[in-house]
């Protein structure tokens, strides 16, 4: 069993190494990155930085809660989490200009974070004698050991299947994309992110960054979708241009945007990238129920005519 002063080195150590994979992922970003290099700070941030995170809700800011210095600081803290969550999905939809500026923002919030871990939170728990870092940290190993390898300590557990089951799917849609079946590869992900961007924010980051990089690989012909297509004159629709809102706040104004509307009508997206990404979730969540009519195609702006069919109901 580990003393705490050794836990305690041991804690800083993994810090710093998750604060040297992000800073130095960043800087690929900055240093002219295309989209693969947002991909990588993605699959690095949800792979390794948001478990982390995870494991130690559940371990080191339970216990840390319970002292009286600390209990503002570690809702503080879990905030912070929800905070990179967000930020995460605003870098999962950017162009590469702006994921410059996304990207340092993730590096600017994590490295703050990590310093308040280590000098306001750990320091007070090491000195606490009632409290035992060594055996918090072997649960915040075995939190992430069993999110790691899903089913190995519980296979009924949903937490852990979730993520091993996402896994699989994300490796079968990437092979679908490789033997030229881009299209079926998009809709799948595209479900996936349905069922699990509500209760797994983490998993809903992971998966969107795949769809991303999923659908650079399907061709320039549009999507045949299941929706009714339903042309009104533009004069009949309302203009919503996302272009200055954040990218985590676009997918939200769009979707509450379309929930608002009355069977027939519809409004113009507007919007300064391909929202192709989007295309292939409203037919995960709406399918049938739905237009999607190509106003205009770039390569600046792209306008297009959203609309709820006749037949939706409610």
């Amino acid at each position: 069993m580990m003393t705490s002063t050794q836990a305690l080195e041991a804690m800083l150590g993994h810090h710093a190494a998750l604060e040297e994979g992000v800073s130095r992922r960043v800087a690929t970003i900055q240093a002219g990155g295309d989209g693969a290099s947002q991909a990588e700070l993605l699959a690095y941030m949800a792979s390794e930085v948001l478990p982390h995170a995870v494991a130690e809700e559940q371990t080191i800011y339970q216990v840390a809660s319970e002292q009286e210095k600390l209990g503002e600081t570690i809702a503080g803290m879990v905030g912070e989490h929800r905070q990179l969550s967000a930020l995460l999905d605003r870098l999962a939809t950017a162009d590469e200009i702006s994921a410059v500026t996304e990207a340092k923002a993730i590096e600017v919030l994590f490295r703050e974070h990590v310093a308040k871990e280590n000098e306001r939170i750990l320091p007070v728990l090491a000195a606490d004698p009632d409290v035992q870092l060594g055996v918090l940290l072997e649960r915040m190993h075995h939190s992430l050991e069993s999110s790691s390898r899903p089913g190995e300590e519980d296979p009924t557990s949903s937490g852990d299947a979730e993520g091993g089951l996402l896994r699989l799917l994300l490796d079968a849609a990437t092979v679908l994309a490789t033997v030229g079946e881009g299209d079926r590869a998009c809709r799948l992900t595209a479900e996936a992110w349905t069922l699990v961007r509500g209760g797994r924010p983490e998993l809903g980051v992971k998966v969107t960054a795949a769809l991303h990089k999923l659908v650079r690989s399907v061709t320039a012909e549009p999507v045949k979708l299941t929706s009714r297509r339903e042309r009104p004159e533009a004069g009949q629709n309302a203009t919503l241009d996302v272009r200055r809102l954040a990218p985590a706040q676009r997918h939200e104004t769009i979707f509450a945007t379309y929930a608002a509307l009355e069977p027939g009508a519809g409004f113009i997206l507007v919007n300064d990238h391909d929202p192709k990404p989007l295309r292939y979730q409203f037919e995960a969540e709406h399918s049938g129920e739905f237009s999607w009519d190509v106003i205009e195609a770039g390569p600046a702006v792209w306008r297009i005519r959203v609309g709820r069919s006749v037949a939706t109901a409610g």
